[in-house]
């Protein structure tokens, strides 16, 4: 089959390369370069760990403080609160304890298999060197301010995740640096990350043209169809696109073009920041999630990122880059010593549903259109395992994951 996958992120380039391991020609749509938008300036982790919702219990009670700093952990450009507060109210929704199980187990389906589902495609573009699985550190002040998220953590155990208890003694032995700020912590070892984000996309994409895949610079403004079957795309460049098949993977994009094949569907995008120290002087071995800060800290080949904060904007307004600001500040009061004297700002839209999981699954209406975007804070996670389930159902296998909780129709 000639399939238009639409999107060079994570998720649509792990897609087009397991369609053609599957023998299907490929082309790529997008008016940007592989392995940018979040891709790019995303945490990096790859965590089978991280299959809890980003609504948890409770949170709504936090959420008014975060909400009156313009600079906290989650805001709103005022502006823009019309129109994302039914959004909101569906996110709120979701976070009770019997949604948040719900919700977890279906992301854990998903994310478990993290490294399988990479693996064939690390090997055959040769980037098996920008994943390492060296775990990941939840770290806390205290075990008494670590019962905060006790619920979720034993959550997650009870999901299957590995998670050990570590005294501060053993926490120094894993990272020094870590001394004098961190006192307890929880060792999730099947954790990994990628020491590039973008690198690793682009590799994926290099490795998927040098295999056939085609890649056209440009929009998808609509679709042709014959009944329930697209049989091609309009671009905004005037060409013609024929295809037997199309998959949505544009991340925080793909909404419109889902609501052109039939199905709305309420995706949102949380834009996220981060901070690179290019300088950093720490010699951090692990991801470390500083959950008392709202921050992840990973070592890189870029340098040190600090990443984290949700801002609710919309697509079109400018960066407020003092948020960006926040995450640094951040890092030097936990890092004292912290050489920063080279960084840079990143500000990108995660794709979110307001239930956390992702649309995975046919287009509602469809013989022919296959839909993957939505995973907010977990792309880099679930990329690989969506690709692989994608490419299951375009060839009509079983699923290797339970694919009920993405459908698009669940809203």
């Amino acid at each position: 089959m000639r399939i238009a996958v639409v999107g060079t992120g994570i998720v649509g380039t792990c897609t087009a390369a397991w369609l053609q391991r599957d023998g299907h020609q490929v082309t790529f749509v997008d008016p940007r370069e592989p392995g940018e938008a979040c891709s790019f300036g995303n945490a990096g982790s790859m965590s089978p760990s991280a299959c809890l919702p980003v609504g948890m219990p409770g949170m709504w009670k936090k959420a008014p403080a975060w909400l009156l700093d313009p600079l906290g952990p989650l805001t709103i450009r005022w502006a823009y609160l019309p129109i994302v507060a039914p959004w909101l109210a569906r996110f709120v929704g979701y976070s009770n304890r019997a949604e948040v199980v719900r919700i977890a187990t279906a992301l854990r389906g998903l994310l478990a298999p993290i490294f399988e589902a990479y693996a064939p495609l690390l090997e055959r573009s040769g980037a098996n060197d920008l994943v390492r699985r060296s775990g990941c550190l939840y770290v806390y002040s205290s075990r008494e301010t670590a019962k905060q998220w006790q619920w979720g953590m034993d959550l997650r155990r009870k999901l299957g995740v590995d998670l050990r208890d570590v005294e501060e003694d053993e926490l120094v032995t894993l990272e020094p640096d870590l001394r004098g700020t961190f006192r307890f912590g929880l060792l999730a070892p099947e954790n990994g990350s990628t020491l590039d984000p973008s690198r690793l996309v682009k590799a994926i994409h290099a490795q998927c043209v040098r295999d056939g895949a085609q890649a056209v610079k440009a929009s998808v403004t609509g679709f042709t169809r014959t009944g329930k079957r697209v049989t091609g795309l309009t671009l905004d460049n005037g060409e013609p696109f024929e295809c037997d098949g199309v998959v949505i993977a544009g991340g925080a994009w793909s909404a419109a073009l889902t609501g052109q094949l039939g199905t709305r569907i309420p995706l949102e995008t949380q834009r996220g920041y981060h901070v690179t120290v290019a300088s950093s002087n720490l010699k951090l071995r692990h991801t470390i999630m500083a959950l008392e800060h709202n921050l992840m800290i990973n070592p890189m080949a870029m340098g040190l990122r600090l990443a984290g904060s949700v801002e609710f904007a919309g697509l079109k307004a400018p960066p407020n880059y003092a948020r960006a600001g926040v995450l640094l500040a951040k890092g030097r009061e936990l890092f004292p010593h912290l050489d920063s004297s080279r960084t840079s700002e990143w500000m990108g839209h995660r794709p979110c549903l307001p239930d956390s999981l992702p649309v995975i699954g046919r287009a509602p209406g469809t013989d022919n259109a296959w839909l993957a975007f939505g995973h907010g804070h977990v792309g880099m996670c679930g990329g690989a395992s969506t690709g692989r389930e994608i490419a299951n159902l375009v060839a009509g296998r079983a699923p290797q994951v339970d694919l009920e909780p993405f459908r698009a129709d669940r809203f």
